[in-house]
């Protein structure tokens, strides 16, 4: 997108930004952060950075040099959409987004290669993306088409006005149906993980019984989320020395043999559409290899074609949180 300036008195570049796109100053803060914005073909980091009058602005959207080496043959299940958001299934051991340490092709890059409309104030490595999951966890993902919706449905996010509900097959029996309010923070001894720590950020999760196992070593569980920290229900969970089946990062390496990924799922979302207000629930079936899990550890006591996003939601509602941890 090209513009040029006509105003006879210089102006900062994030209120040019956000005059000519019609979008907040945050957004347009990130969209200069993110190296996207050019005055007279140089890039501008700064947002205090002044234009002047008959200034070239470009707000630009970079390609990735190496797209066409990426591996995009999977796909990726469509559970809503419309002309302001996309919600989708996303299959385990598919990254989000990219990071430094990510070479191979991420959702972003599935989403772009489909050319699906997505925002961009996260930045182009980030378009769409308003919240995120693991690489291994799957499920529920929301995604925004523009950046007016992306606002609003970070917004409500920060308001706690998102329901997220996951499914998880954790390695020992919960005492009972509990919440969780510990605050979290990164690991100081090893940067890959987070902890428990009184001076992180409030971290706010649920935790409902489902089923024991015929032996009962082994529980499927229900959580919700109230924050949304990096690996929260992960460091909550360790926090009562339980641990989901196949998280060898909080859990046993040994693990990892067996089962090959995190087996946590987000099942589903309930929320308010950020543009038309109308009340959605969506559920994210189940992938085969938590299916086989299900089967290996419950002996078919499960019928997960009969776990409902409805009556998971009910759970939350009815269940009597006795305790706090």
């Amino acid at each position: 997108m090209k513009f040029i300036y006509t105003k006879d008195s210089s102006q900062r570049v994030d209120l040019v930004v956000l005059e000519l796109l019609n979008i907040s100053r945050n957004q347009a803060q990130n969209l200069i952060k993110n190296g996207l914005v050019f005055v007279d073909k140089k890039v501008v980091t700064k947002s205090g950075f002044m234009v002047e009058k008959d200034s070239q602005i470009h707000i630009k959207e970079l390609k990735k040099d190496n797209e066409d080496e990426l591996n995009l043959d999977f796909s990726v299940d469509i559970l809503y959409e419309d002309e302001y958001i996309l919600i989708i299934n996303k299959p385990p051991n598919l990254t989000t987004h990219k990071a430094p340490s990510v070479n191979e092709a991420t959702l972003v890059d599935w989403l772009v290669s489909k050319n699906f409309k997505l925002s961009c104030i996260a930045g182009e490595d980030r378009r769409g993306i308003v919240h995120r999951l693991d690489k291994e966890t799957s499920g529920a993902l929301i995604i925004a088409k523009d950046n007016s919706t992306h606002e609003k449905l970070s917004n409500k996010f920060k308001e706690q006005n998102i329901g997220r509900y996951y499914l998880a097959i954790i390695d020992l029996p919960l005492r009972q149906s509990l919440i969780v309010d510990r605050k979290i923070a990164r690991n100081m001894k090893n940067r890959l993980k987070m902890s428990i720590n009184s001076e992180g950020k409030e971290s706010k999760s649920a935790f409902v019984k489902l089923k024991n196992s015929k032996n009962m070593n082994y529980e499927l569980i229900a959580a919700k989320l109230f924050s949304g920290r990096t690996h929260q229900i992960r460091v909550h969970l360790k926090s009562l020395s339980r641990h989901i089946l196949g998280d060898d990062l909080y859990g046993f390496k040994s693990q990892k043999v067996k089962i090959p990924r995190v087996m946590l799922h987000a099942f589903g979302l309930s929320l308010t559409h950020p543009v038309t207000d109308e009340p959605l629930q969506i559920c994210a079936p189940l992938f085969e290899d938590f299916k086989t899990e299900l089967l290996n550890y419950f002996e078919g006591e499960i019928d997960y074609e009969k776990i409902s996003l409805p009556d998971i939601i009910n759970l939350f509602d009815t269940v009597c949180f006795g305790v706090s941890a």
